[in-house]
C-alpha cells in the first residue's frame, strides 16, 4: 500500500531537554522522522522545547514552536496549524504521555486527527505493569512472577508472597527506571517502595521477584501495516540483569544466544508485537534468559522508537526512525527500499559482518556523594558506541571513544592495579567492571570465580583472559623484537599504538606511541577501512560510512575533492552534549556549501551528525589520536576543523601542530593560550581590560600563598576542563587546602588559576564570531544566578534585562578588542562579571559554545554556519543582511534541567562545575512571566562552593 494521501500535514512531539533516560537518541529519531515526512511531501509540524538540538532547527520542519510540551501547548498549536496527523513515537515517554492524555480528553477524534506510527491503547497496556502482565498470561509468553502494589502494606503481603527479598521494584508510567530498582534487605524496603509509589504518577509500582543475574537482551523491530515483521537487531547486555540497559555496556549482534534460543526470543518478540493493538512503526522488547537453561521472561515492550533504536540503527545502519515513519504513513516494508544498498528490500533484516560495542559514559564526579551502584534506574548521561572484526577489537576502542584518559582497556599504565579495590569493584555493578574483569585476570584470576562474582557470561570473560594473554605475550618483548605477527594480532585485538608502548617498555625501557607507529608502518601495518552495509557485503552500498580493522581489503574510496575533516565530540557529558552535535551538522553543511567534501569522525551513536548521510563520508571511529590520524594519513584532507567538537577536539590541537596538518579558523596556539589562564590574565594586564585579581599556582602551598595575598573568597579553576570540572569557590584556608589537593590528583600536569571571587557580581555569556576585520555579536546573555554558578546552570537570558547602556558598550568594545589581538577566526566566547558598573572579564573560549544553538533558536541566526564558513574563508560583510539580523521579539530564557532526581543522596547545590544535562528555551513577553519570577526570586538559594 502506497503512502496516505488523506493526511497532508502532521504534527510530531519532541522528547524536551536531556535528561537521564531520555537524551540525544530522541533528537536522533526525532531528526530522522522530520526528513522522512519531507521527502514524502508531507508539511511537517513541531513540537519542541529544546533548543540545543539539531531536531528544532529550521532544516528540519515546515513550522518549529519552541513552546513547553504541555497539553496546553498542544492545543494551542493545533488549533492554529489544524494537522491530519500526530506522530508521537519519536518523542520518547515526554512525546506518548501527552498523546495519551490528550486521547483520554477524546481530543485526537473532536479534532479529526489520526494517531499514526502507534496505537495508545496498546500503549496503556504496555505501560500498565498489570494489564501487560495479564496480556502476557493471555499470549502465553513467560513472564517473572510478580504483583501491582498501591500501597506499602500491600507491597510487604506481595514480597512475603514471592518468596521474601531481593526483589525488583518497578513504578508505573516512569522513565529511564526512575524510582526502580533492586531491594536487597529490609533496611531499605520502606524507603525504595515508597520512593517507587511516589515517583509513580499513578502511584502503583511492580513487585517482581529478582532475576539478578540472568542474562539480558534487547530486539529491535519494525511491523508494517501488513503485520510484515523485521528483526533489525539482537542486542545483548554483557552486564546481567540488575543493572538498567541504559547504563549496560552491550553488544551486537548477540554473542552467546544459541541458535534455538534466538529462535525463541524471536518468535516471543513478534507474537508480543502482534498482540498490542493495531500500527505500524518501532518496538523495542527485552527479555532475560537464565544462564544455563532454555528458560527466558519477557521484562518489558516499547512500542516505540527507543534508546536502543538509536544504538541499533547506528550499528546496523538500517534507519529505524526513519523507515518506521514511512510505516507510520501506510508503505509496507516489501515497498520501501534500503536506503543503505539502494538495491535491496527494507524487507531484508540486517546481517553484519563486524561487532559492535556500546559503553555508557557517567558523570558520578560531577556529585561528590553520589551512589555508583548500577541498578534499575539508568545513571549514564550518554554512550559511545565502536565498530571491530572481533569483540576485543570494539572493546578497545570503545575504551579509546570513552575519553576517560585510557587509550584502551588496561595496559596503559594509567594506574596501579591494587587487589582489594578490584574485588571490591568487581562485587557490585560499577560502570568500570570490565576494566577490573582485565585486572582480576592480571592478578591470576580464572574465568569461573570471575564468573562466580559477576555472573558475566563466561564467553565474555574468556575474551579478555585473551586480551591479558597478549599483554602478557608483549610485556616480555622489546620494539626490536617484536615480530610482524605479535604486532598485527596486537592491533587485530584493538590494541593502541600508547598500549603497546606501554607493554614494550615493562621490559625495553622507555617506548612511546610514535615509535610503535613508525615500527607497523614500516612492517607494513596500516588499517584498513570497512564499509558499513547491513548486508554483509551481499549488496554494495551506496553510503559512505566506514570503521578501521587491520585485515582484508580497504573498502574506502578516496576522492580528488577537496577535503575537510570535522572533529565531533565524543560521548555526550554534562558540559559537553547535544549542542555540539548541532554545530558539527552545520559544520558539515557549511563546508559542503564553501565546496568542500566534508568528512565527519565520531564516536557517539545518539547523534544526528554520524547518521549515514549527513557527511559526504562519516568514520564511525573513536575521536582518540591515532584512529583520527590513521583518517587524515588516508583521506589527506586539506585540513581539520576543531572548534566544533568541543574541549574533545580541542584536545587533539597540539598533535596536529606537531604534525604540521593545517587548522581552519583560531591558529591553535591562540586557543591554547586562551586555555592557559595564567597567560591569558596577562594578555588582559596588557590591553587594560580589568579581571579579578588572581595568581597561579601547582601546589598546595602556592595556591594558599596566592589565596592569603587576594584576600578570601576565592575561585580555583584549573586549566584545559570542560563544564567546570574542579572549579570551586573556597572561603576559608582548610578548603583550598582541600580543593587543592582533589585537584593535584585529577589534573596533576594542569597549572591553575586562583582568582578572587566577586561575590553578588551579575554574570554575562557573550558569543560573537570575528573574521579577522569585523565582529558579529551572536548574542549578549545575562545571567539570573550571581556569578559563581556556572554558565551552563545559570537561567540566561537575551536581551539583557538590567544593564546600563555603559556597561553594553564596554562588553562589546572588549570583546572586539579580544577577538582582534588574539587573532580569531571563527567562534569566540567571553566570560564577563559586572560589579558596581564595572566590567570585569572572567575567561575565553575561542570555539563553539553551548550556547550557539540557543542564541540561533533565539535569534533565528545560522549561527554556527556563519562561524565556520568564517573559518573556511568568507568574510562577514559578504553575508546577506538577514542573517545577520535578530529577529527576536521581547525575551528569550535558558532554562537549565538538573539530574538531582536521579541522584536523591546528593545535595541540591550550585557552582562554578556544570551540573545540568540539558536546557529548555522560553520565549517571554514581560517579566512578570513566571518563567523569569521564580527563578529570578530563586537566583542565589542554590550558590553554594
Amino acid at each position: 500500500m502506497p503512502r496516505r494521501d488523506d493526511i497532508h500535514k502532521i504534527l510530531i512531539i519532541g522528547s524536551g531537554p536531556i535528561v537521564i533516560g531520555q537524551a540525544a537518541e530522541f533528537d536522533y529519531s526525532g531528526s530522522q522522522a522530520c526528513r522522512s515526512l519531507k521527502e514524502e511531501g508531507y508539511e511537517v509540524v513541531l513540537i519542541n522545547s529544546n533548543p540545543a538540538t539539531i531536531m528544532t532547527d529550521p532544516l528540519m520542519a515546515d513550522a518549529i514552536y519552541l513552546k513547553p510540551l504541555t497539553t496546553d501547548s498542544i492545543k494551542e498549536i493545533v488549533a492554529k496549524e489544524k494537522p491530519d496527523a500526530v506522530l508521537p513515537t519519536m518523542g520518547g515517554q515526554t512525546g506518548l504521555n501527552l498523546t495519551g492524555e490528550l486521547q483520554k480528553e477524546n481530543f485526537w477524534k473532536e479534532n479529526d486527527i489520526h494517531v499514526i506510527g502507534v496505537n495508545i491503547d496498546a500503549v496503556e497496556i504496555t505501560e500498565d505493569r498489570q494489564k501487560f502482565r495479564d496480556l502476557m498470561d493471555e499470549i502465553d509468553i513467560p513472564q517473572c512472577r510478580s504483583k501491582v502494589a498501591d500501597s506499602l502494606l500491600e507491597a510487604k503481603e506481595i514480597t512475603e508472597q514471592l518468596g521474601g527479598l531481593p526483589i525488583v521494584i518497578r513504578p508505573s508510567f516512569t522513565m529511564g527506571g526512575d524510582g526502580g530498582g533492586i531491594v536487597w534487605n529490609e533496611d531499605e524496603f520502606e524507603r525504595k517502595v515508597l520512593r517507587g509509589l511516589e515517583l509513580s504518577p499513578v502511584h502503583q509500582v511492580l513487585i517482581e521477584e529478582s532475576i539478578f543475574g540472568w542474562k539480558e537482551y534487547e530486539l529491535e523491530l519494525l511491523r508494517d501495516p501488513n503485520d510484515t515483521v523485521v528483526i533489525v537487531c539482537t542486542v545483548e547486555n554483557i552486564d546481567p540483569m540488575g543493572v538498567h540497559t541504559g547504563d549496560s555496556v552491550t553488544v551486537a549482534p548477540s554473542q552467546t544466544l544459541t541458535d534455538k534460543q534466538f529462535q525463541m526470543l524471536r518468535d516471543a518478540a513478534i507474537k508480543m508485537m502482534n498482540s498490542i493493538g493495531e500500527f505500524a512503526g518501532g518496538c523495542n522488547v527485552q527479555f532475560a534468559v537464565e544462564p544455563g537453561s532454555d528458560r527466558f521472561v519477557a521484562i518489558e515492550i516499547n512500542p516505540r522508537v527507543s534508546r536502543s533504536s538509536a544504538l541499533a540503527s547506528k550499528a546496523t545502519g538500517y534507519p529505524i526512525a526513519k523507515i518506521a515513519t514511512k510505516l507510520a504513513v501506510g508503505y509496507n516494508l516489501d515497498e520501501l527500499p534500503n536506503p543503505i544498498t539502494g538495491v535491496s528490500s527494507a524487507c531484508f533484516e540486517p546481517s553484519i559482518d563486524y561487532v559492535i560495542v556500546k559503553a555508557p559514559r557517567f558523570n558520578f564526579d560531577k556529585f561528590p556523594g553520589v551512589d555508583e551502584e548500577l541498578t534499575t534506574q539508568m545513571k549514564a548521561v550518554g554512550e559511545v558506541m565502536s565498530i571491530g572484526r572481533n569483540f576485543p577489537e570494539a572493546l578497545n576502542k570503545a575504551w579509546q571513544s570513552l575519553e576517560v584518559g585510557r587509550a584502551g582497556l588496561g595496559a596503559d599504565g594509567y594506574e596501579e592495579i591494587d587487589r582489594k579495590t578490584v574485588r571490591e569493584r568487581l562485587l557490585k555493578p560499577y560502570w568500570d567492571r570490565l576494566l577490573n574483569v582485565r585486572h582480576a585476570f592480571k592478578l591470576g584470576a580464572s574465568v569461573e570465580e570471575i564468573a562466580d562474582i559477576t555472573q558475566v557470561d563466561p564467553w565474555f570473560l574468556q575474551q579478555i583472559r585473551y586480551m591479558v594473554s597478549l599483554e602478557n605475550r608483549t610485556e616480555g618483548q622489546s620494539l626490536d623484537s617484536i615480530s610482524k605477527d605479535d604486532l598485527y594480532e596486537l592491533k587485530q585485538a584493538g590494541f593502541s599504538d600508547t598500549q603497546i608502548a606501554w607493554m614494550l617498555s615493562q621490559s625495553d625501557g622507555p617506548v612511546d606511541e610514535y615509535a610503535v607507529r613508525a615500527k607497523r608502518k614500516e612492517l607494513g601495518l596500516k588499517p584498513v577501512f570497512k564499509i558499513v552495509d547491513t548486508c554483509a557485503a551481499e549488496f554494495p552500498a551506496e553510503t559512505p560510512y566506514y570503521y578501521s580493522a587491520y585485515e582484508g581489503e580497504n573498502e574506502s574510496e578516496v576522492s580528488d575533492n577537496k577535503k575537510v575533516l570535522i572533529l565531533g565530540s565524543g560521548p555526550n557529558r554534562i558540559g559537553q552534549g547535544i549542542e555540539f552535535d548541532y554545530t558539527c551538522v552545520h559544520a558539515v553543511k557549511a563546508a559542503q556549501e564553501m565546496g568542500y567534501e566534508a568528512i565527519m569522525v565520531n564516536c557517539n551513536p545518539e547523534t544526528v551528525s554520524t547518521d549515514f548521510d549527513i557527511a559526504d563520508k562519516l568514520y564511525f571511529e573513536p575521536v582518540y589520536w591515532e584512529r583520527v590520524l590513521d583518517i587524515i594519513e588516508y583521506e589527506k584532507p586539506e585540513g581539520v576543523i576543531l572548534q566544533v567538537g568541543g574541549q574533545t577536539a580541542l584536545k587533539l590541537g597540539k598533535r596536529f601542530v606537531e604534525e604540521g596538518i593545517h587548522i581552519f579558523g583560531t591558529p591553535f596556539e591562540k586557543i591554547n593560550f586562551a586555555e592557559d589562564r595564567g597567560a591569558f590574565s596577562k594578555f588582559l594586564e596588557k590591553l587594560e581590560i580589568p579581571f579579578p585579581q588572581y595568581g597561579t599556582a601547582r601546589s598546595v602551598e602556592g595556591s594558599l600563598e596566592v589565596a592569603n595575598e587576594i584576600g578570601y573568597p576565592v575561585l580555583i579553576r584549573p586549566s584545559y576542563v570542560l563544564g567546570g570540572q574542579g572549579m570551586r569557590i573556597a572561603i576559608k584556608e582548610s578548603e583550598l587546602q582541600r580543593y587543592t589537593e582533589t585537584i593535584l590528583k585529577t589534573h596533576p600536569e594542569n597549572d591553575f588559576l586562583i582568582d578572587s571571587y566577586l561575590e553578588h557580581a551579575i554574570e554575562l555569556d557573550v558569543d560573537s564570531v570575528y573574521d579577522g576585520e569585523q565582529l558579529h555579536i551572536s548574542g549578549i546573555m545575562q545571567h539570573i544566578e550571581p556569578a559563581g554558578v556556572h554558565s551552563g546552570d545559570s537561567t540566561a537570558v537575551i536581551p539583557t534585562y538590567s544593564l546600563s547602556d555603559e556597561v553594553l558598550d564596554k562588553v562589546k568594545e572588549y570583546q572586539e578588542k579580544i577577538a582582534s589581538e588574539m587573532g580569531i577566526v571563527g567562534f569566540l566566547n567571553v566570560q564577563y562579571a559586572v560589579k558596581d558598573e564595572k566590567v570585569y572579564v572572567l575567561e575565553a573560549n575561542p570555539r563553539s559554545t553551548r550556547t550557539i544553538p540557543f542564541l540561533a533558536k533565539a535569534t533565528q541566526r545560522p549561527e554556527a554556519a556563519i562561524a565556520v564558513k568564517v573559518m573556511l574563508g568568507a568574510k562577514l560583510k559578504d553575508f546577506p543582511k538577514e542573517d545577520l539580523t535578530s529577529k527576536l521579539k521581547n525575551w528569550a530564557i535558558k532554562e537549565p534541567v538538573f539530574p538531582f532526581k536521579k541522584f536523591p543522596e546528593v545535595k541540591k547545590e550550585l557552582g562554578p562545575e556544570m551540573k545540568s544535562t540539558g536546557e529548555t528555551i522560553y520565549f517571554a513577553e514581560n517579566f512578570n512571566d513566571e518563567h523569569f519570577k521564580k527563578p529570578y526570586e530563586f537566583k542565589s538559594l542554590y550558590l553554594s562552593k
